[in-house]
């Protein structure tokens, strides 16, 4: 089957109709990622079939809470998940691309010249960091992150970025009960509530997800984030 097609159907059993412009979009990305992915790691997925189910699709799941606007920013966006994919649906979106490593980030704006997307932007630094600056925190409609890190640390990171009204949606794999009762004290320390909870399957597939919509309620504390690594190492118990 023609990939186009197969990205199209595939984003269909999702409800999102994709314009042939998007379409082309994704495909163009996954011929870059796994391109780059041969000299720098992005990603152990590269069969075709498992991106655009594992990564494009994963990312879009957001649908199942609300559709994203304003500004929003992907903490911890590796290879570009899910703030890219995001992007690509939701044109209208300005999104911000925050990782550690400047390889990745260097790939990130590849990417986006490529795909010749707009009000979006890759930056090279520390949620830690960034979030201190007066110009990034509480600045978001929406953080999202799709990061390996426990709820507690991950709402630390992120939820300073958050301004109040907006929502910090972390994507989490398999079951999440007994990881978000141990952040429980984190979010609201931090000044959000727990809005919604959603386990799903991704399609095609037994793989378990869920998503956590967490509604910033109140400004976060000034001391918060604490220095770097202290989320990691020392989580809000």
């Amino acid at each position: 089957m023609d990939k186009l097609i197969q990205i199209r159907e595939a984003f269909q059993k999702i409800e999102i109709t994709l314009t042939d412009r998007q379409t082309e979009q994704f495909l163009s990305y996954y011929k870059i990622l796994v391109e780059k992915n041969k000299y720098m790691n992005l990603t152990a997925i590269t069969e075709f079939e498992d991106v655009i189910v594992k990564h494009f699709i994963d990312s879009l799941m957001i649908c199942k809470l609300q559709e994203p606007t304003g500004k929003l920013i992907d903490v911890g966006t590796g290879a570009g998940f899910p703030g890219i994919p995001l992007k690509i649906v939701y044109p209208d979106l300005q999104v911000v691309l925050l990782d550690s490593l400047n390889k990745r980030v260097q790939f990130l704006n590849e990417v986006i010249e490529e795909l010749s997307l707009e009000k979006i932007e890759a930056i090279h630094g520390r949620a830690e960091d960034l979030a201190k600056n007066h110009e990034y925190r509480e600045k978001f409609d929406f953080c999202v992150s799709r990061a390996v890190a426990n709820l507690s640390s991950l709402t630390e990171y992120c939820l300073p970025f958050v301004k109040i009204g907006g929502s910090f949606i972390p994507y989490k794999s398999g079951k999440v009960d007994e990881e978000l009762s141990a952040g429980e004290k984190a979010i609201f320390l931090l000044g959000g509530e727990l809005q919604v909870k959603k386990d799903f399957k991704l399609i095609d597939s037994d793989i378990s997800r869920s998503l956590l919509q967490i509604h910033k309620i109140k400004a976060t504390p000034k001391k918060y984030p604490r220095k770097s690594g202290t989320p990691t190492k020392e989580p809000i118990c």
